[in-house]
């Protein structure tokens, strides 16, 4: 990958939910499917296509494609509602009303693409939380701001060096659909050196490997 190529929005929230994840899928090209995943495709269908409404006294563009020459980045917004003349991003989320990290990340990525194509400032954006039909309000802080750019550059030398981090199990691995890509369990099993050590120490010295 070359420095100014486009970064899919959609890696940024893979790398921070977990940078093997993102590889993965941007470097490997693995993606699998389960039911979270497929649920959510089901879910998103209806916002991804293009078309235009209004809703709540606001104009509503569903399925919009952004971008920033500035940053790299390429993608689409689930909704972009304006607000007068100032886009507000929105994205929906399979879930009830949790956020995270990573979610609040992406979104902020999206407003920074339409900052960038509009020339003005976005305070804010929302997550929509598709089963508890419900929006959470999301500040675009300079806190915000600042992590996102930090992740677009760990996704940008990620990339150019098709570097695969190793596993590591944790609560994350849980609903994540690529473990039988990912195989993270492995990541807790020792060495064949280790294992052989550990076996050492077990017989008192004694052991001896035959290949």
């Amino acid at each position: 990958m070359e420095d100014d190529w486009q970064i899919p929005i959609s890696a940024l929230q893979h790398y921070a939910y977990c940078p093997r994840q993102c590889a993965l899928i941007h470097v490997e090209q693995i993606f699998l499917e389960n039911e979270l995943t497929t649920n959510g495709h089901l879910l998103h269908r209806r916002v991804d296509e293009d078309h235009v409404f209004s809703a709540r006294g606001h104009k509503m563009v569903t399925g919009m494609r952004v971008w920033s020459d500035r940053l790299g980045l390429i993608g689409r917004c689930d909704v972009v509602e304006w607000h007068g003349e100032t886009p507000y991003p929105i994205e929906f989320k399979h879930g009830k009303t949790r956020q995270s990290l990573a979610q609040r990340i992406q979104l902020c990525a999206q407003a920074l693409c339409l900052e960038e194509m509009f020339h003005t400032q976005i305070p804010e954006g929302a997550i929509f939380h598709i089963h508890s039909h419900r929006r959470s309000r999301v500040l675009l802080d300079d806190a915000l701001r600042a992590q996102t750019i930090d992740v677009i550059a760990r996704v940008r030398e990620l990339l150019i060096r098709n570097d695969v981090p190793g596993p590591v199990e944790d609560r994350r691995c849980v609903h994540c659909s690529l473990q039988p890509a990912c195989l993270p369990h492995w990541s807790k099993q020792p060495s064949d050196k280790m294992f052989w050590r550990m076996i050492e120490q077990d017989l008192g010295g004694e052991a001896t490997c035959h290949l």
